[in-house]
Order: structure tokens, then C-alpha cells, then sequence
């Protein structure tokens, strides 16, 4: 029987969205953690609640009877640093089965990291904050030997009069992640990922990561866990795993959920190498910077076997982007996915709506630049304040009682910004539809576009909350829809 049973709390089924697209990967950060464990010695188990309803956890606790619950929060997925009130829930639940059991309970993520009073309030024993996978091994060996757990690095708890106690180091380093196992492939159950990708993509994708952390300082990018530290794996222990992935599991594309790949251009170029010695090669999507793809750089990319690159562009004013303190230029936006369309890349956006100091005029630059560069596809989420930024803390007294997004499809708007969430909705499902069209020539398209536009320019004089003070409705441009021959030609230009 397993001394640790480790879990989670993300639930594709819980988040509407995400079960549409249907697009789901196994908890590398939980993993890791399990590979430290299992590193000095401990029997671990996994209870993937990813595709598992998490009901059956009372199920496994009671088949495999661990002497402690530890709930570790995939740091590597995006939906799990989003802090959905869904998943707090599930946590709750699950603090529950344990309790019924006697079972301590350890919990390590972004949200509880950022409120550590809350998740003890509803019974959580233990929780780590950081860069954790060492300090839960020292946890985890002083709960079962019965030893102080009091100097832990990064150790929240509550203490004998029943106070929150704080650790002396606030968060737990652990310079040697890079150093860790590959994540376990038998705790994985690889059979259902591989059915829900087939059968709704027609391929089998897996995640996988190269680095960990990012040191650049975009004001609204929340990083509770590793700060601004970076540390990168071995290229040839990378190009291992992914050939072990191709040849094992069946795997027919790759995932970085790094959040920034490619930041280390000489480790991008034997990382070429090292999957071309090997005979590697899958085709892979990463997540980067524009400033980052040199020619050089999109050249290893594409002999490694890269297929996508989605870039953190964000906005197409560049006023916007410098108050982000994003570190990029609209010209390296540009210059980025000429050289990914030359390589052939797809080059993908993620953008947003809503932050402060964004009116009517950048968000017809935003727009403009998607249609003039064109990218293959775009993400659109709305600007999100979450504790320990700049953002949060400029917009902080302006929040009110929902401070969490439900789900992932639950944008909305939870400052004073510009206008109303129902706007930049419209402008999300507007932009998507315009650019998803591009590669639909069906005849009814063009005049669901145009609809869709048209409710934007009504909705953008109804729904303003937050006027432009040096501005009396003035409008540079037109904003209205773009007919496909106009986008081709302005693509073009």
C-alpha cells in the first residue's frame, strides 16, 4: 500500500468550455512531485481527477489506505494558475473523504498559496508555498516518523493555540527541480487520454515541459510558485523523454506547457540536435515571445519538429503592451510571425481585452493587427487581478466580493475597466469568428461576422463604463466589418 496518495483538483468535466474542446493532459506538476517522493523512497500513488470524477476518491482512499492525502496542484497547466472557484470546491470535498478517514492533509498550488487562511479555515493541516517538492518530501517524513515539521521552508500551518503560523522562508526553494526524474509514466493511465484525443482530434497529444518559471516581469502575470527564478532541464534529458513518449505510449504530438520556451537560444539549438540523434521528432506546440523567435531560433524550432508557437502578444497598442510592462514591440510581433509563416509554423495569439488605460482606439489596434498580421489561431481571456501583482494592486480597492473566475469560460470583467464584461464578450466571440472564417469559405459566414461586428459598435457606445477622459468619442477609424477580399489584401500589404 502506498504511503502518499497524491491528487488534484482539476476536473475537465467541471469546466464547460475545456470539455468542449476536449484537449486533456496529465498533471506534470503533481507528477514531479511524485518524482521526489518516490526519489528518497516513498510509495506513492496517484489519483488523476483530470477525466476521474473526483467521487471516486472515497473509493481509492479506501482501497489504498495512505497514511497521508497530499493535493498537488498542477503548477504546469494554465487552467490550475487560473484559481477557478471550481476547483476550490473540489478541494473541499476531498478535505472532507480525508477527514472521515483521519488522514492529514497536505495541499500545495497558486490559490492556496495566495490565501492560506482560507484553505486552513476549511481543514487543509498543511500548506506549502513555493517552489515545493522538496520541502513536501521533508513534510511528508516528519508526519510519518512523527518528527517537527516547525522549520519547513515555505510550511504554512496552525500552531498549538490554534494560530496561523508563517515559516521563517516564506517560500520553499528547490534550485535542484532540474535535476528531478522524468515524471513517472506508470502513474499515468495513458488509455483514456489517448481515447478523449482520438475521438475528438483524431491524434494522441502529451504534455511535457523543458523549464520551469519565468524571469520576465509582465505587471498582471501572477507567479506565486517560482517568482521570477527560471530553470531548465537538460536538452538531451528533454529529447529522452520525448522519444521514450513517442516509442511507449504511442504518443503523436507534443505540448511544452513551459511559460516560455525557447528563452535559452543555445539550449534551443542542442535541443535540436539532441531529438535529431535520436530520431525524436514529433511534431509539438510551444508557448513563447515574440522577441524571442530569431530566424535562428524558428530554425532549431522547425527541425526539431516544432508545429505551433503561441505568443503572449496581448495587445496591439504598443501604449498597452509598455503598461503591461510586457517587454515586447508590435515590430517584434510582426517580424515574429513573418519568420514562424516562412518556417511553416503556425502562429498563434493569445490576447487581452480590458486592461487599464485600454479604450475604444487600442482596441481598434488590436484588431487591426490581428487582421494585418493574420495569425492561424487566437486565445482571448479579459484582464484577470490576481494577488501579488502590480495589476491586483492597482485595481485592488475596485474589487468586489467574486475576486475568482468559476471556470475558464467564466470571463468576466471584476474591476472598474473601460466597459462592460457583455462588450468584450462580443468582441471575443466577434474576433474569434472573424478568424476562424478564414479558413471557411462556407457562404453564410461573412454575414455572421458582419452581425456579430455590427452588435460590437452598438454595444461600444451602450456599454461603456469607463470613459476615455481625453477623448469625446472620437474614433480614428472604422471599426466595422472587414470583408475576406479587404483582410486578404491588408495581409497582403
Amino acid at each position: 500500500m502506498p504511503n502518499i496518495l497524491l491528487t488534484h483538483s482539476y476536473h475537465l468535466h467541471f469546466d464547460a468550455k475545456q470539455a468542449r474542446k476536449m484537449q486533456p493532459y496529465r498533471p506534470l506538476g503533481t507528477l514531479f512531485a511524485a518524482s521526489a517522493l518516490r526519489e528518497h523512497g516513498y510509495d506513492v500513488a496517484l489519483f488523476d481527477t483530470m477525466l476521474r470524477d473526483p467521487e471516486e476518491l472515497a473509493n481509492v482512499l479506501d482501497e489504498t489506505r495512505p497514511k497521508i492525502l497530499v493535493i498537488y496542484e498542477d503548477d504546469f497547466n494554465f487552467l490550475t494558475k487560473m484559481c477557478l472557484s471550481r476547483m476550490r470546491e473540489v478541494v473541499w470535498k476531498f478535505v472532507g473523504l480525508a477527514k472521515e478517514r483521519a488522514l492529514p492533509v497536505v495541499i500545495h498550488g497558486s490559490d492556496a498559496s495566495d490565501h492560506p487562511e482560507l484553505f486552513l479555515n476549511h481543514g487543509i493541516d498543511y500548506l506549502l508555498r513555493g517552489e515545493a517538492e522538496s520541502a513536501l518530501v521533508e513534510l511528508c517524513a516528519a508526519i510519518l516518523s512523527g518528527g517537527s515539521v516547525d522549520d519547513i521552508p515555505g510550511l504554512v500551518q496552525r500552531n498549538d493555540q490554534g494560530e496561523i503560523a508563517h515559516p521563517k522562508h516564506a517560500l520553499a526553494p528547490n534550485p535542484s527541480w532540474s535535476q528531478l526524474p522524468s515524471p513517472p509514466h506508470d502513474l499515468t493511465n495513458f488509455a483514456p487520454y489517448r481515447e478523449a484525443w482520438t475521438a475528438s482530434h483524431g491524434y494522441f497529444s502529451v504534455n511535457m515541459v523543458a523549464s520551469r518559471g519565468c524571469p520576465y516581469r509582465c505587471n498582471w502575470c501572477a507567479k506565486p510558485i517560482s517568482g521570477d527564478k527560471f530553470q531548465l532541464r537538460s536538452a538531451a534529458e528533454v529529447a529522452d523523454e520525448m522519444r521514450l513518449l513517442k516509442s511507449s505510449a504511442g504518443v503523436d504530438h507534443i505540448w511544452f506547457s513551459d511559460d516560455v520556451f525557447a528563452l535559452n537560444h543555445h539550449w534551443t539549438q542542442d535541443f535540436a540536435r539532441e531529438v535529431t540523434a535520436r530520431h525524436a521528432a514529433l511534431p509539438f506546440k510551444i508557448q513563447s515571445r515574440a522577441n524571442l523567435m530569431t530566424t535562428q531560433v524558428v530554425g532549431w524550432l522547425k527541425e526539431a519538429g516544432c508545429a505551433e508557437v503561441w505568443m503572449g502578444v496581448e495587445s496591439g497598442s504598443q501604449k498597452i503592451l509598455d503598461a503591461m510592462d510586457k517587454g515586447i514591440t508590435i515590430a517584434q510581433v510582426e517580424d515574429a510571425r513573418d519568420r514562424l509563416k516562412h518556417a511553416g509554423i503556425r502562429a498563434c495569439y493569445f490576447l487581452q481585452f480590458g486592461y487599464p488605460g485600454e479604450h475604444w482606439n487600442e482596441i481598434q489596434q488590436t484588431i487591426t493587427l490581428v487582421r494585418r498580421t493574420r495569425p492561424e489561431n487566437i486565445g482571448i481571456s479579459f484582464s484577470y487581478p490576481l494577488p501579488g501583482t502590480v495589476f491586483y494592486e492597482r485595481v485592488r480597492e475596485q474589487l468586489g466580493a467574486k475576486r475568482n473566475w468559476v471556470a475558464s469560460d467564466d470571463l468576466c470583467i471584476l474591476f472598474e475597466a473601460a466597459y462592460s464584461t457583455d462588450f468584450y464578450r462580443a468582441i471575443r466571440d466577434a474576433l474569434h469568428a472573424e478568424v476562424d472564417s478564414w479558413a471557411d469559405n462556407s457562404p453564410q459566414v461573412e454575414p455572421h461576422i458582419k452581425h456579430l461586428w455590427d452588435e460590437v459598435e452598438a454595444l461600444e457606445t451602450t456599454e461603456r463604463r469607463n470613459p476615455h477622459p481625453d477623448t469625446n468619442d472620437v474614433r480614428t477609424h472604422s471599426f466595422g466589418f472587414v470583408s475576406a477580399d479587404k483582410l486578404t489584401g491588408t495581409a497582403e500589404a
